[in-house]
């Protein structure tokens, strides 16, 4: 069974959506019990990083998320609140990623929206991606670069557009709005 974290952020139901499309069943739940239970978790998000965290907290969620020893995806938000520190609401993370996220520079336009392409992915999950594949981002804040990244994309500056640390994965841009390799992408990762 493949859980999907239910918490105070956005957009489960489009990476529900996607799951199910790709022939697996799937469950939106904060249940303990399920999310150690699950085959995989996914931990997605749209949403503000410190009212986010104040939710998972609260929950218990925090505690519970960097206990899974299943692989376990961040998305966007989800990448963020893994990470040590980010400039949105000065939140503390889970510190799963030993990285902060920052607020980007007001040189181009803010939020970085739309499609852009990743390079050097260097994971299985991205195993599949070619130099020329176009992912959908919609962001303002961004993981720095760091021993952690595993796909990086340039958008003012170069950032993490993935982190990878033992059974975690986080990708920045939106798998389920990616279109096919959005969805090769969390295929691959279901596959693990």
């Amino acid at each position: 069974m493949i859980a999907i974290l239910k918490y105070n952020a956005g957009n489960t139901q489009s990476v529900e959506n996607a799951i199910r499309r790709l022939g697996y069943d799937c469950l939106v739940t904060d249940d303990v019990q399920l999310l150690q239970s699950a085959d995989k978790v996914i931990f997605p998000g749209v949403g503000e990083a410190a009212s986010a965290m104040a939710y998972l907290r609260a929950k218990g969620l925090d505690k519970i998320i960097l206990e899974l020893t299943q692989p376990v995806l961040g998305i966007c938000l989800g990448l963020q609140l893994m990470c040590r520190y980010s400039e949105e609401g000065a939140t503390t993370g889970l510190g799963i990623f030993d990285v902060d996220v920052k607020k980007f520079p007001p040189k181009d336009k803010v939020p970085h929206m739309g499609w852009n392409t990743i390079s050097e992915s260097e994971s299985e999950i991205l195993s599949t991606i070619l130099p020329d594949d176009d992912v959908y981002f919609v962001h303002s804040y961004y993981a720095e670069l760091s021993q952690y990244t595993i796909a990086q994309c340039d958008y003012i500056l170069p950032f993490s557009a993935a982190l990878q640390k033992d059974n975690f994965y986080a990708v920045q841009f939106h798998t389920e709005k990616s279109g096919n390799v959005g969805e090769q992408i969390l295929t691959n990762f279901l596959k693990l």
